[in-house]
């Protein structure tokens, strides 16, 4: 693909055609907009972290819709089933076979509600659909439809009811990110609008699907030096001897924060990622990643906070190609 500025801009007037309609009922919240449709465009899915109520189902519908995607929402309970997920096999008597019954999965978006609120089973019903996006239902195994995106949230207060998901389906995970409580101007504005109305009535489709498509193809193709990968991976690896931290951010979070550094630089309508769109996106990616030791509880050391840290010690280039 000859990613040449005219390519760039045309692909960017898309992107931007889609943001500017999501955030006609996403209010006061352009930045995580736009972390999330990054995450999007670099091919990953988003665990969003937050209180209720704060636009999360939202910003999920609002996507689905505006790039007509088909789209599946799950309530995450306790008695959520594997099945639900995945799907199962039902006996039909007037073709006596068994047909397959297509889960929740069999979608180009879902969005798992409060995915922390059903069993480790159920969760892991979801790893092989995430990373290798096919399912296997009674040896069979079947592909889910393409693009697929699993927009997932949970709430981090109020651990009643809840199985903590494990590190290697965080993993799983391109982004992790919280939505947060609107200023106040936006929370006026939110409560004036009329909220009898279904929010995803508000927004229209403005792209399809192949859009989504060269969307990604133009950001897998955005250029990184060589000095900026040395930087991505110097930022990783010192998560792996923090004295904070127990577990540090996997080579997979490597890949993530590259590609999720080309989708920055494409939304700034460059064909070359510089150190700031890496640092955009570094504590998206590695939050969820890395799990502090007793020392950081003890010392009531957060996990952002760690990772800004080892932004301040960790030199970005100062020269790579453009």
């Amino acid at each position: 693909m000859d990613l040449n500025m005219e390519t760039v801009s045309k692909a960017q007037d898309i992107a931007q055609l889609v943001m500017d309609e999501v955030k006609k009922i996403v209010v006061g919240k352009d930045e995580c907009v736009e972390k999330a449709f990054a995450a999007i465009v670099a091919g990953g899915h988003i665990l969003i972290e937050d209180v209720p109520g704060v636009g999360k189902t939202t910003l999920a519908l609002a996507f689905s819709k505006v790039m007509g995607l088909d789209n599946n929402r799950v309530q995450f309970t306790p008695d959520v089933l594997p099945a639900d997920i995945l799907g199962f096999s039902m006996y039909k008597k007037e073709t006596d076979r068994f047909e397959y019954m297509p889960g929740a999965v069999m979608c180009n978006l879902l969005l798992a509600d409060e995915i922390n609120r059903t069993s480790p089973k159920t969760q892991s019903a979801l790893l092989e659909v995430m990373e290798e996006k096919r399912v296997t239902v009674d040896g069979v195994t079947r592909e889910v439809p393409e693009p697929f995106i699993v927009m997932a949230t949970q709430n981090p207060k109020g651990s009643a009811g809840t199985q903590l998901l494990p590190e290697a389906q965080l993993d799983r995970f391109m982004i992790s990110m919280s939505m947060g409580y609107p200023d106040s101007e936006y929370e006026i504005e939110i409560a004036k609008n009329d909220r009898r109305v279904n929010d995803a009535e508000k927004v229209k489709p403005v792209i399809r699907r192949e859009h989504l498509a060269l969307l990604r193809e133009v950001t897998e193709h955005i250029f990184i030096h060589d000095n900026i990968y040395k930087y991505i991976v110097k930022l990783n690896k010192a998560t792996r001897d923090n004295p904070y931290i127990e577990l540090g951010i996997s080579p997979r979070g490597t890949i993530a924060l590259s590609k999720l550094s080309k989708a920055k630089a494409f939304f700034q309508g460059r064909n070359y990622v510089i150190p700031e769109d890496v640092g955009a996106m570094y504590k998206d990616v590695g939050r969820h990643r890395i799990v502090l030791n007793t020392k950081a509880r003890v010392s009531h050391v957060a996990e952002d906070a760690v990772l800004e840290q080892i932004m301040t010690q960790i030199k970005a280039p100062v020269s790579y190609m453009e």
